[in-house]
């Protein structure tokens, strides 16, 4: 049975666009890796979301790799089985080729539209574009506004912590999942990802799809999670640290892994670890990415359940409460603002597709599917 999973490769952040395309697949892991360019409506979503629904159906491990513009819409897919990606490579996560031939291959949808049905279409165009990333660009300022925000309530969690409670904490957890593995000379490798994104829905996240299996693996114990540890945290609360200290033990014992960052800190806040090798997987829940022990608990998996309030000075996060909850609220008030400028942006590129797509030969492109789908089975 196909182990479907949900990721976002890119984030809306107070940083910008932050890509981890980089990420999603080697140029020594892979035996192919395909990047398709071409412009908005011209079906590059539904090119990718039919290709992996087809593999999915004849078993193989998909991932789907989804747009923080559009979280209905495709930004690429993983074939596990076939060591194989496809790729939107447009902008704002332009990619490109590194191993022309050998591993990296460019699918150009622009040769099957209409030039001079789209040109003439060209003011209104380069309009809509520019009035798109104009609201990009307050979305990040209101995103940065809510990162100080969100910076002084982790200060105020900060200061409730009994730090001795956390790190007795860890190092049990330590011993339990690591004591099997000795100190390697070749250390893990590590991806980056977000299992959830700021787009124009709001706050959207696929953690439960990140924990239906292990992917690319042969045997069903092997593609079963053994144990899996929820960690409730308030908003605003960092397990940054608790999860650096179990990435990093993972990857000096030699264990490959996947951490998922925070949209609000890219590049230096984890929120869920994933350690295939050791079956293990740590989830950080709050109120923007929810999880319920019954909607991922499966025959023979053990769930840990952790509260980050067991290991604060309650007297402390008391004295704090009315604080935290003001600045929450302001956060909220600063997001809402920041989804609203995206859901402007996604309306109007939406009437930038709708120039493209009746200009579009899409029976055309549903033969290169075919052809790609074709070369893609070839692969071993």
């Amino acid at each position: 049975m196909s182990i479907e999973r949900h990721y976002f490769p890119g984030n809306n952040t107070p940083k910008g666009f932050y890509s981890y395309y980089s990420h999603i697949l080697g140029q020594r892991e892979a035996n192919r890796i395909i990047c398709i360019k071409g412009g908005p409506g011209t079906g590059k979503s539904t090119f990718l979301r039919r290709i992996g629904e087809d593999f999915a159906g004849k078993g193989e491990d998909v991932d789907f790799l989804h747009c923080s513009a559009d979280e209905n819409s495709l930004d690429g897919i993983v074939l596990h089985g076939k060591k194989a990606a496809l790729i939107d490579a447009t902008s704002p996560h332009m990619t490109d080729p590194i191993s022309p031939g050998a591993v990296d291959k460019i699918i150009n949808l622009g040769e099957y539209w209409d030039e001079k049905a789209i040109a003439v279409n060209k003011t209104r165009i380069i309009d809509y574009s520019e009035e798109t990333a104009r609201w990009y660009r307050i979305c990040y300022n209101y995103l940065s506004a809510a990162k100080s925000i969100s910076r002084s309530m982790e200060e105020l969690y900060n200061e409730s912590a009994e730090c001795s409670e956390l790190y007795r904490a860890i190092a049990s957890i330590v011993e339990t999942e690591f004591r099997d593995y000795d100190i390697s000379l070749r250390p893990g490798k590590k991806k980056r990802f977000f299992a959830s994104a700021i787009t124009a829905s709001g706050t959207v996240h696929y953690l439960d799809s990140l924990l239906t299996g292990i992917p690319g693996r042969d045997s069903e114990e092997e593609r079963k999670w053994k144990r899996i540890y929820i960690i409730s945290a308030p908003a605003g609360y960092s397990t940054a640290s608790f999860m650096e200290i179990l990435s990093e033990g993972a990857i000096y014992r030699g264990l490959d892994i996947e951490a998922y960052y925070c949209a609000m800190s890219p590049d230096e806040k984890i929120e869920h670890l994933l350690i295939p090798a050791a079956g293990t997987a740590f989830i950080t829940v709050n109120k923007y990415h929810d999880l319920e022990p019954w909607e991922i608990c499966r025959e023979g998996q053990e769930l840990v359940l952790m509260d980050a309030e067991d290991y604060m000075d309650s007297v402390k996060l008391e004295e704090n409460r009315s604080l935290i909850s003001a600045m929450q609220e302001e956060y909220d008030s600063l997001l809402g603002r920041a989804v609203r400028c995206l859901e402007k942006a996604k309306s109007i590129h939406a009437a930038v597709e709708a120039m493209y797509i009746p200009n579009m030969d899409f029976a055309e492109v549903e033969k290169l599917r075919e052809q790609v789908c074709t070369e893609l089975n070839e692969l071993k």
